[in-house]
This record gives C-alpha cells, structure tokens and sequence, in this order.
C-alpha cells in the first residue's frame, strides 16, 4: 500500500518536524487521499463489461430433491404436474387468441383488404404489389388468407401468376409483425425486453433483406416463376387434402367464439358484387343448394342458352337456365350469431378482448416457465436447445434446428403461432438468439409446406397455378435461408437484431416506433411512389438507397478501419446530437408521455418508487461487494486514522 500513496511535498515533511500537531494533521491528510485506489472500481468495471447477450443462469432457490422427505418429494410432483398443465392450457389460450385476434383484424379490414387486391393496374407494379401482400396480411393478420386470396384470383384468371409472385412476398412479411408485437409485452424487464425484441425482430430483418434480393432479381430475370413453372411441368402431381391438424383442437373453442365466411373476402377481390353486400359473420353452417333447369326471362335472342333453348311470347324472350337455389338449414352456435351489429364492431370488440386474453396468457405462461425453469431442469433444455453437435458435425446443428422449426410449424399449422411462443423463451433466456434464428428459417418453410397441401386440394383445373403460387413461396423462403444462413459471415439479420435489442432496451419508446415505420409508414411511402409513377419512384428511392449505403459504410469504416476516413468523420460529433443520438428524442418523448398521460402522477410515483427500490438494491450490492472484496490494507488505514483523531482530542485537552 505504500506504492500507491501519493508523496508528500518536502516542505511538508520539514514543517511536520517543528509542529507535532501538523504531523497528525499531514498523517490525516495522507490517509485521506489513499481510498481513491479502492479495488471496488476495478469490480464494477468487470460487471460492466460483461456480455448483454450471454444466457442468464436461472437458479433453483428452492430446497434440493435430495434434502426432502417422501411427503415433500410427492408435493413437489403434483404441483410440477399441476403447472405443466396450467402451462398447456394457458398455451391452448394463447393459440386461441391468435386465431381470434385474425378473425377480429378480418372483420375490421377484410373487405378493404378485398378492394385493394380488386385494383388490377396496381397490382402490375411489382413494388406495389410486394406493398400490397405486406398491409394486406397485416389487415387480416394470416399469411394464409391473403394468400388464398391471391390464388383464388390466380385461378379465376384476374392475376397472372408473374404479377402474383411480389404480394406472395410481401405476405411472408406481413406475416413477421405478430411476434414482434408479443415481445412488446416484455418491456417490463430491461434484459428480458433486449432479448424477447431481438429475437422477433430477427425474422423480420431476413425476410426484409430476403425481399431486398430477391425481388430485383425476380423482376429482372423470373427467377422464381420460372423454377416454379420447371417443377410444375415436370412433375404429374396428383390432388391432396390439406393437413387438420391443430385446428382440430382449437376450432372447439374458436368455432363456438366467431365464424367467418372468407369466401366474401375471395368474392370481393374477384369482382363479386353481391358479395359487397354481404356479412363476413356466418349465420347459418349448414346449407343445401338445389340446381334445376328452369323457364327464365331474358332480355333478347343474345342472352338466349343455345338457339335451340331460345322461344318468343310476345315481347318477352325465353330460354333455358341452370338456376341454383340456396337453402338454410342449420344455423351457427357461435356467441355473435344472433347480435345485431356491423362486422366493424364486432371485429373491435373482438380485437380487443383477443389482446386482452393473449396479452395475459403470454404473462403467465412466461412468469410458469421461470418457475418451472430453473436449475437443472433449465440446464437441461438449454443445453439441449444451444449445444452444437460434436465436431466435426456441429455444422449440422443449425440445419437440425430448421427442420425442428419447420416441423412444429407444420403442426400448428402458423408460422406466427410458434415465432410468438418460442419469443419469450429468447426473453428468459432459454433459447439463444443464434438457435432462435434457425427455427424461424425452419417456421417459415413450414408454412409453406402447409400452403403446398392445402393447393393440392384445389380442382384440377386451379391446381396447377395454385400448386405454382405456393411453390413460389416456399423457393423464396429456400432461396433467402441460402443467401443468409450456410456462411456465418452472412448471417446478417442476427447482428442487426442485437443492435436493435440494444436500442430498445435503453429507449423502450423506439420499439414502437420500430414497428410503426417498418410496417406501416414504410409499406404506404412506397406504395404511393409506386403510384405516382417509375420516374418519381427513381427519383426519390434513388437518392435515398445511395445516402443509407454512404452512412451504412462510412459506420463499418469508423469501427474497423478509422484511420482510413479524414478526421472530422471517424465520429458524427459534427452532427447536431439529435442526428446522431436517440438522447434527446428520449426526452422529448418523456416530456410528451408526462403531459398526455392523465395519470401521470401516479406514474411518477410508480416511476420514483421503482428507481428508489433499485438504487436501494444497488446500494446494498455495492456495500456487499464493498465489504468482500475491499483491500484490507485500505480498512486498516482507516484504523489508524481513527486513531489519530483520538489522539488529537486528547491532546486539545491536556493543553485546556
């Protein structure tokens, strides 16, 4: 401890030999300024610097197996059962919640979803149709919709399939926002939010940089279509039946909720004006249609079947007909047959309780799985889910991991359902961001798979395009899990995933801002360049593409190689701070949050209670570690500075 003192002035030392009053106090001023070299600092600098990303250690606070007599060995069993079975119910609720949460966004928008696929010129600008394909699925919030109506116009000859190939894309999008918005309610938790954000937003960023590829490329060479029409030409493919399998389960619960006619959505984008008129709410499930040849009045000789079916009386001309007549014979059971109001309404008052129910189950299954995980049971599943294979086929682990994905998807038959389950288990920690990213690659192909039966059921006369059409989706997933998985190098969306994460977890707000601009804003900005014609759409997209290259290399060139920039760019400190930091944006929107919330006083009341309970936490951390790993040569000078106070009042005594 001697080296780390400061030295004394030799004045000082001098003058302490006159005085032996000043020697006490020179010996209280050199002890004084010896705690600045405390070990703690070096401490908290270790904590610092750990890695975000690493996996928390979930700890088993409970008593050991081992240390419990029979009776609490058979306690702790059934109440392991009883939570395992709360889990499957509240994940039976959950999936419940979703499909009724697509139901509700069907109701409110499916018409309009119908009406924007009605618009044939558009739909010939492929960045307008990749637009259409995103908000489209986010209206009826189902992948699979939207892409049935696609085929359905496909097979009705109202789009080729050339023109289809953009809005099949841009449902494989669309369909990324659900597990987004279900790590949103994981915010309650800093690390927790990082990593629940990160990985859902991981299967957006490779679907938007798949479609960054890939569509240019479709556009300039057919790449797709053509491979796709290769296969169909190739192979005599018999028709199917499409797989039922989850939905045997679920239909129980959701039948008896709502029921939808989709077939209004197909009749509205193939051109159906009776169906404009109609209500997506099913009133009656069983129907009997009866098809008689029929005397009916036409308006002339051109309207007439054949000529031979074609007689006059009079003015009026008659012919032959095929008339089918529609019967009802049972009516549904579901909870909003009988109510009288418009699918609007329906639709809000279902988006909301669907939110309300999946927003709780996903809390409880998530506050269940960190009771349920902990100690050797989560290290056993984390070990299982993150460890590679031995070499030299630890290469194989991820593609395993892909077929794992594409398997269970194919069961639920929902990409979002099983991207949104798997979500909070990257938020506690128990699946890794790198193992998350394969089982959304294998998500997405089991999607596919599912679209590929269901088109193998189609008539033979529809089953060629629509056995095309999904093949499309399913060569697009292929093609994207190529360009952004077998290299590790290009396995870009994990890396822009973490630094989103990072953001988020210091500026929570940017989450929704995320969602908003990517899904949204985004989507309609281009939408209404395309509109506006290709010259404006270069014009403005042009300019815009170059200035996020310039900023996107000179970020690369400032963190590996700034000796190669001029001075004044190996930093954006040149920048206002609002250009090149979300600081100030942060307190604006705390300011914008403080007087638009109504009770915002008792938000801040909350807000002071919790950073009081947390620097309280911190404190007694510090002071824990302060008392373990302080230098002890420090706390015995702290001794003898004690000391020589004392010494010091004795002596201002004995001169009284």
């Amino acid at each position: 401890m001697d080296s780390l003192r400061l030295p004394q002035p030799k004045a000082t030392q001098n003058k302490s030999k006159e005085d032996p009053n000043d020697k006490y106090d020179m010996k209280s001023k050199d002890v004084k300024a010896s705690p600045t070299h405390s070990t703690l600092a070096l401490i908290e600098e270790e904590q610092e610097e750990s890695d975000p990303w690493d996996l928390p250690e979930l700890k088993d606070t409970g008593v050991p197996w081992s240390a419990l007599d029979t009776s609490g060995k058979v306690i702790r069993v059934l109440v392991a059962v009883g939570k395992l079975i709360l889990l499957l119910g509240f994940l039976y609720l959950f999936i419940c919640s979703l499909d009724i949460l697509s139901s509700a966004f069907q109701l409110v928008g499916g018409k309009a979803a119908g009406d924007i696929f009605q618009d044939n010129s558009v739909l010939s600008n492929p960045l307008a149709g990749l637009v259409i394909g995103v908000l489209v699925t986010l209206l009826v919030q189902s992948s699979s919709t939207s892409s049935s109506i696609v085929v359905s116009m496909v097979s009705s000859g109202l789009l080729t399939v050339q023109l289809a190939v953009p809005i099949i894309m841009g449902t494989n999008i669309g369909t990324s926002v659900t597990n987004t918005l279900v790590a949103m309610t994981q915010a309650g938790e800093r690390s927790t939010f990082r990593r629940a954000f990160a990985g859902a937003t991981v299967h957006d960023f490779f679907n938007w940089l798949s479609v960054l590829v890939l569509l240019p490329l479709e556009v300039a060479s057919g790449y797709l279509y053509v491979v796709t029409k290769l296969i169909i030409d190739s192979f005599k493919i018999e028709s199917g039946e499409a797989p039922d399998l989850l939905n045997v389960i679920t239909d129980v619960l959701t039948d008896s909720i709502i029921q939808l006619d989709e077939s209004v959505i197909t009749g509205i984008a193939t051109g159906d004006p009776e169906a404009r008129n109609k209500s997506l709410i099913k009133k009656w499930c069983q129907t009997f249609t009866n098809t008689t040849l029929m005397n009916v009045t036409v308006p002339g000789p051109e309207n007439c079947t054949s000529p031979s079916f074609c007689w006059f009386d009079g003015n009026y001309t008659f012919t032959l007909k095929n008339i089918s007549e529609t019967y009802n014979v049972k009516k549904c059971t579901h909870l909003f047959v009988n109510v009288n109001l418009s699918d609007l309404a329906v639709g809000l008052i279902l988006l909301a309780l669907s939110l309300l129910v999946l927003c709780s189950c996903l809390i409880l299954i998530v506050k269940l799985l960190n009771s349920m995980l902990k100690g050797q049971v989560a290290g056993v599943i984390k070990k299982v889910i993150n460890t590679d294979f031995p070499f030299p086929f630890g290469w194989l682990t991820g593609y395993i991991a892909i077929l794992v994905g594409a398997g269970m998807t194919f069961i639920v038959q929902s990409s979002s359902v099983f991207t949104s389950a798997i979500t909070p288990l990257v938020g506690i920690g128990v699946i890794s961001i790198e193992r998350a990213y394969p089982l959304s690659l294998g998500a997405n192909i089991g999607t596919t798979t599912t679209a590929i039966l269901a088109a193998m059921a189609s008539p033979g006369e529809r089953l060629a395009n629509a056995l095309q059409i999904a093949l499309v989706h399913f060569l697009f997933n292929i093609s994207g899990i190529i360009l952004w998985y077998p290299i590790p190098f290009t396995r870009i969306p994990i890396r822009l995933s973490k630094g989103l994460g990072n953001i988020t977890a210091s500026y929570r707000w940017f989450a929704v801002v995320y969602i908003i601009c990517c899904f949204f804003v985004l989507p309609l900005f281009v939408f209404s360049l395309s509109l506006a014609g290709w010259q404006v759409l270069v014009g403005v997209s042009v300019p815009l593409v170059l200035m996020l290259i310039i900023i996107t290399v000179i970020n690369m060139l400032q963190k590996w190689k700034p000796e190669v920039l001029p001075s004044q760019l190996r930093s954006w400190d040149f920048l206002p701070l609002w250009a090149h930091s979300l600081a100030p944006w942060d307190k604006v929107v705390g300011v914008i949050t403080a007087k638009c919330c109504c009770c915002c006083k008792c938000c801040h009341i909350a807000v002071e209670q919790t950073a009081h309970s947390e620097k309280e936490a911190v404190e007694d951390n510090q002071k824990s570690h302060t008392e373990v790993y302080d230098n002890l040569a420090m706390s015995a000078e702290m001794e003898v500075e004690n000391e020589i106070k004392i010494e010091q009042e004795i002596l201002k005594i004995t001169k009284l």
